[in-house]
């Protein structure tokens, strides 16, 4: 602890020594993440509204939701690229919707990631910045394979998503994936899946996850003490 001496002359000439703790500034983020919510009913979410709840408050994040920002789906292309451009790290949060995103997730990706902004030989404004998905899923995680009845492992259904961070010039991530969340609530497995997401997002702002061994897992929340470097 960094302290100073503040010393001040009473009444009788005696000189007393007060130590008072200095102040610190508060620490820049590492990396500032953009989280865009995308869920059309996020008050009867079981598993995003909690998942959204809990990094209100957490430095360095900013969470849009989409449905609420935009009700009528006129997206304010300007805004959105401005957004893009402040931060370091682009989540999209949702539930899976058959394979895919809710559909504001599509306009806003048809609309927001221009040709000259965000690909071609003048698109650069995305390059190094990291994306992936955080994403809610009926199913069990058994469904997503091969032999499943889904026939595809998860990360194959976002085949789409990953290949436009690879276009965008972006570092991508696996998902970070809840499966069986239709009864994540009874299950009582609600609480471990938002500390994780938590932990994830904190390593992501202060660069203590493990990028490179990242993109190699099936999803991110694989195994989180292979990954995260503790504070």
């Amino acid at each position: 602890m960094n302290v100073f001496q503040k010393r001040s002359r009473n009444e009788t000439g005696v000189t007393p020594v007060d130590t008072v703790e200095e102040s610190k500034a508060p620490s820049k983020p590492a990396r500032r993440i953009l989280l865009l919510l995308a869920h059309p009913s996020l008050e009867r979410s079981e598993a995003n509204r909690p998942m959204a709840d809990a990094v209100v408050d957490i430095d360095g994040i900013t969470q849009i939701d989409l449905y609420a920002e935009y009700p009528d789906f006129q997206i304010d292309i300007d805004r959105e690229q401005q957004r893009l451009l402040e931060h370091d790290v682009i989540i999209f949060q949702h539930p899976l919707y058959w394979y895919s995103t809710p559909a504001i997730l599509k306009e806003w990706q048809d609309l927001v990631l221009e040709h000259g902004f965000a690909y071609g030989s003048r698109g650069t404004a995305l390059h190094g910045k990291i994306f992936f998905s955080a994403l809610t899923a009926g199913g069990i995680e058994a469904a997503y394979r091969a032999e499943g009845y889904n026939h595809f492992r998860i990360r194959e259904l976002l085949y789409p998503l990953e290949q436009t961070a690879v276009l965008c010039g972006m570092t991508y991530l696996p998902p970070f994936a809840l499966f069986g969340s239709r009864t994540v609530v009874e299950e009582g497995r609600i609480g471990r899946h938002v500390g994780d997401w938590v932990r994830v997002l904190e390593a992501l702002r202060d660069d203590r996850l493990d990028i490179a061994t990242a993109q190699s897992l099936p999803r991110l929340n694989n195994d989180l003490n292979t990954i995260l470097e503790e504070a």
